[in-house]
């Protein structure tokens, strides 16, 4: 089952001792959620209106580029725009800094990605059930392929009405691997390429994205499997912030608003525990090279 490992850290740029990096990277790796519960995102006082406004009224997701700045998703106002991506670019600095104190092996590979505001309450959220993530499933992006890096995201519940972000937390990764696996069909000769020439993913998708992929669809589309399989629900109390991988853990995220989120991508070989990832784990599984 999935632990919580809760570390006593109050500040996003503190000096962070090796045997709290240590506990902090084999939690991760082991499919677990690294809490941190006395460290707030906090959101200024002139940003408070942000959270209020009816701006947010309907947007699922705004998504923000720290390497260019890029941001989308918003409306409103020009400067209230302008205040929502300043906020989102002081939140993925704050990340990077946490990430590179923490989780300092990781360092020279860690590759910061978009972060995300997501203000809308997700309980109730219209959608299809393969975008529901209030279903239990693993992540894999269908347009970017991650060709086997890690996806590492550290969240952080900045409701202003200090509601918790509820989710729920499934069976390990090779319990899901093995549940699934034999119902995947091999991909495609040649599907890759096609996909990549039509522009619907970024770069060619490997054999580990495609079984990513159908383990995600399977696990969502199986109601019988959500309803019955083991798992337990976990809180995130307003002003808390935690990290996951979150291609690992069995996730589901089944209320709360006003959610930032920045996420990460680690290649295999950077890690402390390399066999427990899940490219090491399907290739196991699979008996081949995915990648």
């Amino acid at each position: 089952m999935t632990e919580i490992v809760s570390l006593p850290i109050t500040s996003w740029d503190q000096p962070i001792s090796s045997e709290q990096q240590t506990l902090a990277i084999d939690a991760l790796e082991s499919g677990n959620v690294v809490l941190l519960p006395q460290l707030p995102f906090v959101v200024r006082d002139d940003e408070r209106p942000l959270l209020e406004s009816d701006v947010m009224q309907g947007i699922k997701n705004v998504s923000l580029s720290p390497s260019n700045g890029s941001f989308k998703g918003s409306k409103g106002s020009e400067a209230e725009q302008q205040q929502l991506q300043a906020m989102m670019m002081r939140f993925a600095t704050a990340t990077r800094t946490l990430a590179n104190n923490l989780l300092s092996p990781y360092e020279h590979g860690l590759q910061q990605a978009r972060a995300s505001f997501r203000p809308v309450e997700i309980a109730g959220r219209p959608t299809s059930w393969r975008k529901d993530d209030t279903r239990l499933h693993v992540d894999n992006f269908p347009s970017s392929p991650t060709l086997g890096k890690r996806i590492l995201r550290v969240f952080s519940n900045i409701n202003p009405n200090d509601q918790p972000r509820v989710w729920r937390l499934g069976e390990p990764f090779e319990s899901v691997a093995k549940r699934y696996l034999a119902s995947v069909p091999k991909p495609m000769w040649g599907s890759s390429a096609v996909l990549n020439a039509l522009g619907i993913t970024k770069c060619p998708r490997s054999a580990y994205d495609h079984y990513m992929l159908r383990l995600h669809d399977s696990m969502k589309a199986d109601l019988k499997y959500q309803a019955e399989v083991d798992q337990h629900e976990q809180l995130f109390p307003a002003n808390t912030t935690w990290m996951v991988f979150t291609d690992q853990v069995s996730h589901a995220a089944m209320s709360g608003q006003f959610v930032l989120e920045q996420t990460f991508l680690l290649p295999v070989e950077f890690l402390r525990h390399p066999a427990q990832a899940p490219l090491r784990v399907l290739e196991r599984l699979t008996g081949r090279g995915l990648v």
